[in-house]
């Protein structure tokens, strides 16, 4: 069994004690109270009960660092500390229409002595599958003991890629389409499940050669980011650079797919 790290430790156990109540409440998601927040998303007393459930646990562990949920929003913490970086149930409408394919996500975003902040531990935890992946930066992807590698494939014509398509008050239909118009005749397939924590989790194991998408939130990739690149991957934003958060946008794969994706990607945007 490989070892991780105390902190890791805490996290899973956060993610665990959250999801029973989270896999009771999908079995019975007919009876759930949904209220909207936006358009076409959804939040509901389960997404709130497992944030809360996570929050508390990570709070015992480390009472002075701040938190980012997708819920609750920002929790100051000692600006010097770390800060956890928390959603509490990617895949949201997915989880509401009974279909089982959703995510707890945690990362870690440590400070800098550049003065930058970043993200140095991630755990993306899928509660029926009870599938645990996770990354500590400098010692690789796992997959609960297995170490995960990125997909070994090099041509586009052999490439699965995944992504998030835009609906209905969220995303840029307009540049999705160029973007899709240009990756799609040159790829083996493209597949959307709706939870972008899940996309990256199965970038970096492999299953799938590449990953776009844009308007995504921290929380949706964080933790995903550090699983791809410990993984031996690469994730920029869609210009090649490293503003993935700041751009909200996230373009993933093994070094080859990268290139590739990002020349077509790039150049569908000009």
């Amino acid at each position: 069994m490989v070892s991780h790290s105390g902190l890791l430790t805490v996290m899973e156990r956060a993610a665990r004690k959250a999801a029973p109540r989270l896999r009771r409440d999908f079995g019975e998601v007919e009876h759930l109270q949904v209220s909207r927040k936006g358009p076409a998303d959804f939040v509901s007393i389960a997404d709130k009960r497992a944030e809360e459930t996570v929050v508390e646990e990570l709070r015992k562990a480390r009472p002075d660092w701040g938190i980012l949920a997708e819920e609750g929003g920002e929790i100051p913490g000692d600006p010097t500390k770390p800060r956890w970086i928390i959603d509490p149930l990617d895949g949201t409408t997915n989880f509401l229409h009974g279909i089982p394919h959703f995510a707890i996500a945690i990362a870690v975003e440590e400070p800098m002595p550049n003065g930058k902040r970043e993200i140095t531990t991630g755990l993306v935890y899928q509660p029926i599958t009870d599938e645990s992946y996770w990354a500590e930066k400098n010692r690789g992807a796992w997959l609960h003991d297995r170490r995960l590698r990125v997909s070994a494939r090099r041509d586009l014509a052999d490439a699965l890629i995944s992504t998030g398509i835009p609906f209905f008050g969220h995303g840029d239909v307009a540049q999705w389409s160029r973007i899709f118009g240009a990756v799609a005749p040159s790829v083996a397939g493209i597949r959307r499940f709706g939870a972008a924590t899940l996309d990256l989790a199965h970038v970096a194991s492999g299953r799938y050669d590449g990953f776009w998408e844009s308007g995504l939130s921290t929380w949706d990739v964080a933790a995903g980011m550090l699983l791809v690149r410990e993984a031996g991957g690469f994730v920029t934003d869609f210009r090649g650079g490293d503003q993935v958060i700041e751009r909200r946008e996230v373009l993933a794969g093994n070094d080859v797919i990268h290139s590739k994706l990002h020349k077509l990607v790039a150049g569908s945007l000009r």
